[in-house]
């Protein structure tokens, strides 16, 4: 908790608090608009809708983030904060399907802007990577202890109110964010020197992803907790409301439980990830949730009169594996980079991890109108064994701090020789530095 004692970041994170509460909502409303307008077919529906999100996500956030490089970012946050926060409104007011699509592509365009950009201060305002990790446990945190009082919040309140009032609530989280975000003073981002377009920019983070070991490990694990995390979101409001018929609060605390076991996970990793690398704990979280999703398919189609505690222990540990793969994926974004690359990198970070939500909502949702929980949860299974198997071979097994290369396409002159063609410094992926070494040679 001593990273609360930096006031900007302490004010940033209750905006986070505070807009992640309302989209807590939203989300509990969403399951419960859709299950209204298709009944039974909502769960083909809220995956469509997540699908549409994520397709948002993957296209928008590096093209918005490369055009907003050289806005304030204060102001542009601000500003996506209103603009979501109008769209939440007027969810309630919806009488179809499509004008549900309709309005969360517009949301979502604007929190695919909002996000990244978020993201990219915080390294900015907590310099120190001890500081920063806690800052991304308490973040992780954040989202789990959303996960639990979202729901709950969700459940007192439809004791008393219909579902549609919970968007209004969504719109109140986004305007005490925009409050917040306003209070403060962010950090100048830093510059780079060299001159580029917008066509660099866009791409210039998927580059560097995409050459990075750690960080393309980081898309297959993340692919693991996507198949767990689009199990849980897409179909918890089927299994509970069709298959076991029970209640819309029933839905909420089903939710709750999942927020829980990774609020837990959030609140043991620091001190994990101080004595074990981060690639040890992502990697066999990853694998276990490939196994448990593939042990919950078999014990819901074999036991069905166990379902409700398969379903709500098996939540449970999900969202402790879930938590485990996602919380330290900052400290691979921010040591894969330089300061003036982060904005482009959590860019690149979110978009290309959404398209691992894109096909696992899909599969979610179309699967689970077909054929079933059980069987979902099998394929869904089999995706998150894939992502954990390609990112435990790509990362390396050791990543030493300074890494041994040799240019031997730089002149003499360069600066950047003044140690020699061979030498060895904390490697990332720039101008100077195009490929990853192998073997000790990079750069050819």
């Amino acid at each position: 908790m001593r990273v609360l004692a930096d006031r900007t970041y302490r004010v940033l994170f209750s905006a986070q608090v505070i807009a992640l509460l309302g989209t807590g909502l939203a989300t509990v409303a969403l399951g419960l608009l859709a299950y209204r307008l298709a009944g039974a077919s909502a769960g083909v529906v809220l995956g469509t809708v997540l699908a549409i999100k994520m397709a948002a996500n993957v296209l928008v956030a590096p093209v918005v983030t490369a055009l907003a490089d050289r806005l304030p970012r204060r102001a542009f946050l601000v500003g996506l904060d209103l603009v979501r926060a109008a769209i939440a409104v007027s969810l309630p007011f919806v009488t179809a399907v499509w004008q549900v699509f309709v309005l969360v592509v517009a949301l979502q365009i604007a929190s695919a802007a909002f996000t990244p950009t978020f993201q990219a201060v915080i390294p900015t305002v907590l310099t120190e990577e001890k500081d920063y990790t806690r800052a991304l446990s308490l973040s992780r945190l954040a989202f789990d202890l959303e996960g639990i009082l979202s729901p709950v919040l969700a459940a007192a309140l439809l004791t008393v109110m219909s579902f549609s009032w919970l968007f209004v609530g969504t719109a109140a989280g986004f305007l005490g964010s925009a409050m917040l975000v306003l209070a403060v003073s962010l950090p100048r981002p830093a510059r780079t020197e060299r001159a580029s377009g917008i066509v660099d920019r866009t791409t210039r983070g998927v580059r560097i992803h995409l050459a990075t070991p750690r960080l393309r490990a980081q898309l297959g694990l993340n692919l693991a907790a996507a198949a767990a995390g689009a199990m849980v979101l897409v179909n918890t409001v089927v299994i509970v409301r069709g298959d076991l018929g029970l209640t819309d609060t029933s839905v909420a605390l089903a939710l709750g439980l999942f927020g829980g076991g990774s609020a837990l996970a959030a609140l043991l990793l620091p001190r994990v990830l101080d004595g074990l690398p981060d690639r040890v704990v992502m990697t066999t979280a990853a694998l276990a949730l490939a196994a448990l999703l593939g042990c919950l398919a078999a014990a819901y189609v074999g036991m069905p009169d166990l379902r409700l505690p398969v379903v709500l222990a098996g939540w449970l540990v999900l969202g402790i594996g879930y938590s485990a793969v996602l919380t330290p994926v900052g400290r691979l974004v921010r040591r894969s980079g330089h300061p003036g690359d982060w904005p482009v990198l959590f860019a690149a970070q979110f978009a290309l991890s959404h398209a691992g939500w894109l096909l696992t909502y899909l599969l979610a949702g179309l699967l689970g109108g077909l054929v079933g929980g059980g069987p979902t949860m099998g394929v869904l299974a089999a995706v998150a064994l894939g992502g954990a198997v390609y990112g435990a071979r790509v990362w390396p097994r050791t990543e030493p701090l300074d890494l041994e290369h040799v240019h031997h396409d730089l002149g003499d002159d360069h600066p950047h020789l003044r140690s020699g063609r061979r030498h060895a410094h904390p490697y990332v992926i720039d101008d100077t530095h195009r490929r990853w070494p192998t073997d000790a040679i990079a750069d050819r």
